[in-house]
């Protein structure tokens, strides 16, 4: 009976134990229990023995290990013995996690666990963890994890040496950082763009400036931060009288420098310095150089394995984002251990600072700060490209903003960021690569080469341009001279403009006669070359990116019509078509030069603190427009009677320019009634100092073609190849000093 009843008791446990939970087949094997002989000496049938298989010990640490791997802190909190939950939080242990392997800038973590020693109630398991860094190397720790059995699970039994062994006492790992000066980003000619350096964040509070030295301070203000003495006064003038803060700008600490003493003594101006990334002019195409700021908090660990400090900077947007590689350089730094006490407690790695590299743009800055002037008051853009090799010389955005304010250490930044990041206007925006506009009549250059392309029209082949358009089933189509009509007869009574009567298609495009372009959609889909007007746009870079590469751009849109409206509309540039500046101004150079579409590229070299430039710019060509030649060079006569032909729609515009210009007005539709107006074109002076440009021009909602764009257009050759301009706005009192013109109605009024 003693032995039966030894034997039920090894069952009972057997059982009971394998109730615990399914077991691993290479789990730790239970020792045999067998009973034993009777005193009797007498023979028993050796029972059955029951072996029972808890998990794996080593599974357990492996899903820990892998959790590590993953920075998935909660898994692995979750799989600590109860004990250490009790006595530590998620977020503690978290934190401990994180704060420790963003000094070591982990990378990656490489580990193999060992073998298991079995003790009383837990199993200790050797393993070795390799930790690959991104800033000081690898290197290595052998360590012992002991697990406990719970709940028939193994659960780690924690302590801060399993982070790594010399942190099991309390210690910390510190970085003590060594930050290089972020690299300068150039202009073609060598002038600072934006730069790291001392800085004057300016302002005034109103009511303690003196009236009888107000224009002094204006002016002194207007030549630290380039702004004019009227828009320095608007900022402040509905607040005379107050005793509060108003920013105005900012300015480097050498140019105030050389004012410092007449301003001190003027009444009202406050100035704070800080040193920072400066952007010059308050910025010279900031949509397109971008910003600086500090590394967001919820990026901040992403950021610190990286090899960053937690007191650097990175570029947000445009060149600064793109060159962030070349402009940051490399970060240096020492790795302590800090003991609880908070001593230094050994090195555990040392990396060098990497100086960083500087850019040069193939953007010009007078030109640049030139074109941003040309253009204020509108919503719009400015792109101006090389003509023939795809350097970027100015890309303008308008509204521009500040650059400077997006660092929290400039003191104009706490008063005046939240105002541009709410702005209605977009200033963000970078419309000459982001924007997307119909494109209105400039589209008529692609369905003018569809025509002729498709052998059923010559430049001579001759069509009635009258009001209407008549050839659609269920509607009628008005031209723009019956829209010009309509609106002299309404306001005085007399309507003097005609119908552009009989033309060719040269004529067309010179009158741009949207009847003409009309039947050529309509007529090239009843033949079944339903894309023919779609292929062309696409062979003119347009429904795709540029390629440019450098800062974000919008692909637009192309589609092949699928009706008759959609082919009439398309023709015209008008219903789904859409497209950017920075495509326009592309595929008007490669008309001018001969018919290559070279990638647009901003980067002119890239420099190293060696002063060796390791990248240099190198036109690049993306194939070339989809014409025989006899189709390009009627074209190009065609766009160049638009400017010289009395009945051009450009002509009155150029009448006083030397320079030879290429172009085609346009005004496209939008759903606000107000149409943007547009201009494209290029030069072809053939200057051997000045190589000639291509530039598109868009105003957004501000009317006709030719009466806002054209002259934008003109402007920006006049600067360029004279150095100035000479022909006033016909809505400026002077040059330079722009307001937003009355808009001219051009659309259709209702009946």
């Amino acid at each position: 009976m003693k032995y039966v009843k030894i034997l039920s008791i090894v069952i009972i446990l057997s059982l009971l134990m394998g109730c615990s939970g399914p077991g691993s087949t290479t789990g730790t094997p239970v020792p045999q229990v067998v009973s034993p002989n009777p005193t009797n000496n007498q023979e028993l049938p050796t029972p059955a023995v029951f072996v029972t298989n808890p998990p794996d010990p080593q599974s357990g640490l492996r899903v820990f290990l892998e959790d590590w791997k993953m920075n998935d802190y909660s898994a692995m909190y979750a799989a600590l013995t109860q004990e250490n939950r009790n006595n530590i939080s998620l977020e503690q242990f978290t934190a401990r996690y994180q704060d420790s392997l963003d000094a070591l800038t982990l990378k990656d973590l490489v580990y193999q666990i060992g073998a298991d020693q079995f003790l009383a109630d837990s199993v200790q398991t050797n393993f070795h963890v390799e930790y690959q860094t991104n800033s000081f190397g690898n290197f290595s720790r052998d360590m012992t994890a002991t697990l406990k059995l719970e709940n028939g699970k193994w659960r780690v039994s924690w302590d801060d040496g399993l982070i790594m062994p010399e942190l099991k006492d309390g210690s910390v790992l510190k970085v003590d950082y060594n930050i290089p000066a972020r690299g300068n980003i150039f202009d073609r000619k060598g002038k600072p763009l934006s730069q790291q350096t001392d800085a004057i964040a300016l302002g005034v509070i109103p009511s303690q400036i003196y009236p009888e030295t107000e224009g002094t301070l204006l002016g002194l203000l207007s030549t630290l931060t380039g702004k004019s003495t009227t828009n320095i006064m608007a900022q402040y003038d509905d607040k005379r009288g107050v005793d509060w803060y108003v920013p105005i700008g900012e300015a480097k600490l050498e140019d105030v420098n050389r004012f410092y003493t007449a301003l001190i003594d003027l009444g009202g101006v406050v100035m704070s310095q800080y040193n920072s990334r400066f952007y010059n002019q308050e910025g010279i195409a900031p949509q397109t150089i971008g910003y600086v700021s500090p590394v967001p908090k919820e990026q901040l660990s992403q950021f610190l394995r990286n090899g960053y400090s937690p007191a650097g900077r990175f570029g947000q947007a445009g060149i600064e984002k793109w060159g962030e590689q070349y402009l940051s350089g490399k970060t240096g730094g020492t790795l302590y251990l800090i003991d609880k006490d908070g001593k230094v407690n050994g090195t555990l790695g040392q990396v060098d600072a990497k100086p960083a590299s500087s850019i040069t743009l193939t953007i010009d800055q007078d030109l640049q700060i030139k074109a941003q002037k040309a253009i204020a008051g509108f919503r719009g853009s400015i792109v101006v490209i090389e003509r023939n090799s795809g350097r970027v010389l100015a890309i303008v955005s308008s509204p521009t903003y500040n650059p400077n304010l997006f660092d929290p250490n400039n003191a104009n930044s706490a008063y005046a960021l939240g105002e541009l990041l709410g702005d209605p206007e977009t200033p963000l925006l970078n419309r000459a690569a982001q924007g997307q506009y119909p494109l209105g009549s400039v589209f008529k250059v692609i369905t003018f080469s569809a025509a002729l392309e498709s052998g059923t029209y010559t430049p001579k082949t001759p069509f009635y341009c009258g009001y209407d358009f008549t050839e659609l089933p269920d509607r009628v189509l008005h031209d723009w001279t019956y829209d010009h009509f309509q609106d002299e007869l309404i306001k005085t009574g007399e309507g003097k403009t005609r119908p552009s009567g009989d033309l060719d298609l040269t004529g067309a495009l010179m009158r741009s006669c949207n009847p003409y372009f009309w039947h050529i959609g309509l007529d090239l889909y009843n033949q079944g070359r339903v894309s023919a007007i779609a292929d062309m746009a696409r062979g003119f870079g347009l429904g795709s990116p540029t390629g440019i590469g450098q800062i974000d751009e919008a692909g637009g849109t192309i589609i092949n019509p699928p009706a008759l409206l959609d082919a009439v509309n398309q023709a015209i540039g008008q219903g789904d078509v859409l497209v950017t500046p920075l495509q326009v101004a592309n595929f008007m150079a490669a008309i001018g030069n001969g018919g290559t579409l070279y990638r647009p590229q901003i980067v002119e070299k890239i420099t190293d603190a060696n002063g060796v430039d390791t990248t240099a710019f190198k036109p690049e060509s993306r194939g070339v427009l989809p014409m025989r030649p006899e189709t390009l060079a009627a074209l190009r006569a065609a766009m160049l009677s638009v400017i010289r032909n009395k009945r051009g729609t450009a002509y009155q515009r150029f009448t006083n320019l030397t320079i030879p210009v290429y172009g085609k007005t346009g005004t496209a539709e939008t759903n606000t009634g107000i149409p943007h107006a547009w201009f494209a074109g290029y030069t072809d002076a053939n200057n051997a100092g000045l190589p000639d440009i291509a530039v598109a021009v868009i105003a957004e909602n501000a009317g006709e073609g030719s009466v806002i764009a054209a002259p934008i257009f003109k402007r920006i050759v006049e600067i360029y190849f004279y150095g100035q301009a000479r022909t006033p706005y016909s809505w400026e009192t002077s040059i330079g000093v722009t307001r937003t013109p009355t808009v001219p109605v051009t659309d259709t009024p209702s009946p």
